[in-house]
């Protein structure tokens, strides 16, 4: 395995642009398709967010393979590849594992430490199996960064210090809205970030929660799930204007939530805040211009995650209910319940640094037992070599002894083969130790080259640049 990783995210490339590059689905899906399909691909999986969309590929060769998926993807998205090349980033092999591994435990997201890339993880892997796109490279690949992610989140303190993009609107909505218990909140949209986004709410205490989908089943399916309300996709102006939060993620090319929508609707007496988490956007950028209406993209919901968790109670915030009455919910409050104080920096950067050195060592396990696993052919091959040799040596000694019993020859053909497991049992063993620290493939190329194997299994990957970007 090759592993090449080709993407464009919120830390290559202005949102506007991520906006322009964004698929849905469908297109993810087939894009994947033409990828398999390349000449120097053998198997691949797009993992398209709100934030990123990235190939990852097993590649025969590197700048050939970079080549063809870079030129896919420009033509999926329908963007110029001279225009889009600057944007993009390239993880090979070694490089590419570490980075799908920070990824699955949320180290590259705009909200750093979020586990909503999990269940996208997920979702990318199980369209690559349905569609056959996946085999014995990238399938256990993402099995295990899933795994790596899961570590993340149950070994260290990452869900304390972790700041969701959901978590980070919803905790500050009651600023402006006062204690989300009571409010009416509707949920646009039913898909992974769009169930977060309904389980937070209702975690907040919201006394209406209403879910409006494209698809009615999905919609019903969602909110049922969360003791909410259904409501079909023509009911969304109506919902628009009752609600006082609304939390918006639809696959949809087009913005939904426009000012036209609005139209109407008085909000100098009871604010609105809108939480658009979609890419590309759902809410129109003049809806924000409306009087009463607040509404936080992705840019200002990273800073708003950036900034950190609200003080601590005792201090006072605009919002801030008065005591004996429920208080209000937080980002935190699901992630600990050892204390009331948000994490400080300190305690935030031995966090994130326990996670990174996670990170590294699943890197290494990952890996060196891929390469004791590359190994098994040559150590495979190397014994049918002797066993050919043993084979024409005891085919030379029944026909010098032809007189021997078939008792006499069974017993001579049994010693040799036990005399050969144990000749072989020893370098076998040694062969996969030393083959999980050999990172440049030197070692199994001599094993080869000692035993006179076939070098063509072992001839020399092309080598790729030593930093990322297209070549």
């Amino acid at each position: 395995m090759s592993l090449l990783v080709v993407g464009i995210s919120h830390r290559s490339a202005p949102l506007e642009m991520l906006e322009r590059v964004s698929l849905d689905e469908t297109r993810s899906r087939t894009l994947a398709s033409g990828v398999v399909g390349l000449e120097d691909v053998r198997e691949s999986l797009v993992l398209a967010t709100c934030n990123r969309t990235e190939v990852y590929a097993d590649a025969l060769t590197f700048h050939g393979a970079v080549a063809q998926v870079g030129a896919a993807l420009a033509a999926e998205t329908g963007m110029d590849l001279e225009a889009l090349t600057p944007h993009l980033y390239v993880h090979y092999e070694d490089r590419a594992v570490h980075h799908l591994f920070s990824l699955a435990c949320g180290l590259e997201s705009m909200a750093l430490g979020e586990s909503e890339i999990l269940g996208q993880l997920r979702a990318a892997l199980r369209a690559g199996q349905r569609d056959a796109h996946l085999g014995a490279a990238l399938n256990p690949l993402f099995q295990q960064a899933l795994r790596v992610g899961k570590r993340a989140h149950t070994e260290t303190g990452l869900d304390r210090v972790a700041r969701s993009l959901v978590g980070a609107g919803i905790e500050r909505a009651d600023d402006i809205l006062g204690a989300l218990v009571g409010a009416r909140a509707l949920v646009v949209g039913a898909g992974a970030m769009s169930g977060l986004a309904a389980a937070s709410l209702r975690r907040a205490g919201v006394g209406r929660l209403t879910v409006v989908n494209r698809t009615r089943e999905r919609a019903e399916r969602l909110a049922t799930s969360h003791g909410g309300l259904a409501r079909d996709w023509d009911d969304l102006a109506a919902e628009v204007q009752q609600a006082d939060l609304v939390l918006s993620c639809t696959g949809a090319t087009d913005q939904v939530i426009t000012r036209e929508l609005l139209t109407g609707a008085d909000r100098s007496e009871r604010p609105l805040v809108l939480i658009d988490l979609a890419m590309p956007r759902d809410v129109a950028p003049e809806v924000a211009g409306l009087p009463g209406v607040t509404v936080w993209g992705l840019t200002e919901l990273t800073e708003l995650a950036a900034a950190g968790s609200k003080p601590t109670p005792g201090t006072p915030t605009p919002g801030t209910p008065t005591p004996g009455t429920p208080r209000p919910w937080t980002a935190a409050s699901d992630a600990t319940t050892a204390g009331d104080g948000a994490p400080d920096a300190a305690e935030t950067a031995t966090v994130l640094q326990g996670v990174r050195d996670l990170v590294s060592g699943e890197v290494a396990t990952y890996l060196a037992t891929r390469r004791s696993a590359q190994v098994g052919p040559t150590l495979a091959e190397m014994r049918s070599r002797a066993v050919s040799v043993a084979d024409a040596e005891l085919a030379r000694l029944d026909h010098k002894l032809p007189g021997l019993d078939e008792e006499q020859r069974a017993e001579v053909h049994h010693s040799v083969r036990r005399i050969l497991d144990k000749l072989l049992h020893t370098p076998a063993v040694r062969a996969r130790e030393m083959a999980a620290d050999d990172t440049d493939g030197s070692y199994l190329a001599l094993l080869r080259e000692l035993f006179d194997l076939d070098p063509r299994e072992t001839a020399a990957v092309e080598q790729p640049p030593t930093v990322g970007g297209l070549p």
